[in-house]
């Protein structure tokens, strides 16, 4: 096979070195060539054209977010950002995940064994996997409030619940796990649902900090409310929990009530937070309550644990290969015989909409 051949476009001179190495630490991986700014990254891929870029957002001359609506709306190339871990830094790449990047880091902590390790583990995994992406493009969230419903309090959420679950003392839970792909996934999923459907939980690979920007911005854009999970958040109709990045989320039930942990704990198939310890938890404590959805991302998190929703009795669903950006977790989920139905991404929500009867 041949190499993956990467440009790093970073202006510290440190950083380039540190994240040459750690690329190159992986046998698939090739570095062919290095830029300070922009500028000189446009005259490196006039020599060769990499398979994937790893970008800055802060940098002299050019910021990475302009070279980036350049680069995609005339030479698509796969691009990684690589932020610092600032409200500047991930709001900037939220923004580029909107412009069409196909992943988003933090940069690296290298001071330590354990650090360097998780750095090169999760560099590595996201270079794969955008070289695999199938690069489209992307359209802007939407800022126009106007067509957003209002949205229930949770306190009158609670109330609601309350009155019906004197009639029936189970509510169905939508599980949802993505990867690559999956911030775009996300937002048409989740636009696709009304203020009155069942709770959403929602494992995203990504690290952390960066998934509460996310959070607020599909907020912004959804009829349903959408936050970054705490733990003891109540699983709520109308609302949808994301994973903090760097945190498992698990599902549990106090009686007729579905709340969430999120917990440390070690790295499950590359990942925290991982799709199979969340799905896992939502077949043992939700069971035939359940949908799941398997959306866009390389690797197989999450098939296993589908599988266990599916045995548990659940309803599951995978996003179809000619609507992923990579198209690895739900063929993997497939492959294991996980899945009931295999849909576009543009058609899941109303088909979920339809199994749940809202």
């Amino acid at each position: 096979m041949e190499k993956i051949k990467v440009l790093i476009v970073d202006d510290s001179a440190l950083v380039r070195q540190t994240l040459v190495a750690i690329l190159e630490s992986d046998p698939m991986i090739e570095v062919v060539a290095v830029a300070s700014d922009p500028y000189v990254a446009v005259e490196k891929i006039k020599e060769v054209v990499p398979d994937v870029i790893t970008l800055d957002v802060e940098m002299p001359r050019m910021d990475g977010l302009t070279f980036l609506k350049k680069l995609m709306s005339q030479h698509p190339i796969p691009v990684i950002v690589i932020s610092t871990l600032t409200e500047k830094g991930t709001d900037s790449a939220m923004l580029a995940l909107e412009y069409g990047a196909v992943e988003v880091i933090a940069k690296p902590k290298v001071n330590t064994k354990q650090g360097l390790e998780q750095a090169k583990i999760e560099l590595c995994d996201k270079v794969k996997a955008a070289a695999q992406a199938q690069i489209k493009k992307k359209n802007s969230y939407s800022r126009d409030s106007d067509a957003v419903a209002p949205k229930l309090s949770a306190d009158a959420v609670l109330a609601k619940r309350a009155y019906t679950s004197l009639v029936q003392t189970t509510e169905t839970v939508i599980a949802v796990g993505a990867s690559t792909g999956g911030t775009e996934a996300l937002k048409v999923f989740l636009e696709g649902f009304p203020s009155d459907c069942p709770g959403i939980v929602i494992v995203q690979h990504m690290p952390a900090l960066f998934t509460q920007q996310f959070a607020k911005r599909l907020n912004d854009i959804c009829k349903i409310t959408v936050k970054e999970a705490e733990n003891g958040d109540k699983v709520l109709r109308g609302h949808a929990l994301i994973a903090p990045g760097g945190k498992h989320l698990v599902l549990k039930r106090s009686g007729a009530v579905y709340h969430v942990e999120v917990i440390d704990g070690p790295l499950v198939n590359r990942h925290r937070p991982s799709v199979d310890v969340l799905f896992r938890s939502v077949a043992r404590y939700a069971g035939k309550n359940v949908v799941g959805v398997i959306l866009t991302g390389m690797g197989d998190d999450g098939a296993r644990g589908m599988l266990e929703m599916k045995e548990a009795g659940a309803y599951t669903i995978a996003q179809d290969e000619k609507s992923c950006v990579v198209f690895g977790m739900p063929k993997e989920a497939i492959k294991l015989e996980a899945v009931d139905s295999i849909l576009p991404l543009t058609e899941i929500a109303k088909f979920v909409l339809k199994k749940v009867n809202v």
